[in-house]
């Protein structure tokens, strides 16, 4: 369901109702998640837990803004994986897109980025703080060259990124990290994030409709310990403190 409780941003609210196919409500709900809206957009709560704020997604400030800024460009991990150098801008395709972090990471460093999101709540929070983000002009230079698609990619991948108007060179998955008691305590965006949409038990269902669609490369994120995702041994390893990119190479970005 979606809560609205301010009268002005009611007609908007009204839009994302019609659009998720959700009930428009002005109270919150006794228990469960759902959607509200309010004057600072789309958001998630959860009524089991009132005294935790609801998560949006911000392109404008917060923590996303301080990657964008100070991130490390081109020199971070993520960017070398995906075969960002001087003169190399690919277009990417990121099939597990979530909330949209590295997405939006990729886009600020020039990448044309097609972004796919299954779970329909969570895409909407990413489609309503790209609408925002044309507060600034800056950050709407960026988040025009990322461009947002609901649907499963373990399922319609191909469909999804349609050849005709989007070729990926890079195609980026980032599938649920497997989670142990032994994980420390995760922000409360991802525990939101596990526990609305799940576990990404088909994530291997992925990696070879990527290895089919990328023309360059396939990228996964992974935990540093993790086995390889479908078990496929990658190319070449970047690896961190925390976490891996497990790079599939089909030929040179230079190409």
């Amino acid at each position: 369901m979606l809560v609205c409780k301010q009268p002005s941003a009611f007609p908007q609210a009204h839009v994302w109702s019609e659009q998720l196919q959700l009930p428009l409500l002005e109270n919150n709900p006794a228990s469960g998640f759902y959607l509200l809206y309010d004057q600072q957009g789309l958001a998630l709560a959860n009524a089991d837990d009132p005294k935790v704020l609801p998560v949006r997604v911000d392109f404008l400030s917060g923590a996303t803004a301080h990657r964008r800024i100070y991130g490390g460009g081109r020199g971070q991990a993520l960017a070398k994986a995906c075969g960002l150098k001087p003169g190399i801008t690919p277009r990417i395709l990121d099939a597990t897109a979530g909330l949209a972090g590295d997405a939006f990471v990729l886009a600020s460093l020039g990448c044309d980025l097609l972004a796919i999101e299954r779970h329909p709540w969570i895409a909407a929070l990413v489609e309503d703080a790209l609408q925002r983000s044309t507060a600034d002009p800056e950050v709407a230079e960026v988040t025009a060259r990322l461009k947002m698609r609901r649907g499963d990619a373990t399922r319609e991948l191909t469909e999804l990124a349609g050849h005709e108007d989007f070729a990926p060179q890079v195609v980026y998955l980032d599938p649920m990290f497997p989670h142990t008691e032994k994980t420390a305590q995760v922000k409360k965006e991802m525990q939101f994030f596990r526990e609305l949409v799940g576990k990404d038990e088909d994530a291997d269902l992925l990696l070879d409709q990527a290895l089919n669609l990328a023309s360059h490369r396939v990228v996964v994120k992974r935990p540093r310990k993790a086995p390889p995702l479908a078990g496929k041994e990658p190319g070449l390893v970047l690896s961190g403190k925390a976490n891996r990119f497990d790079i599939y190479p089909l030929k040179s970005l230079r190409e």
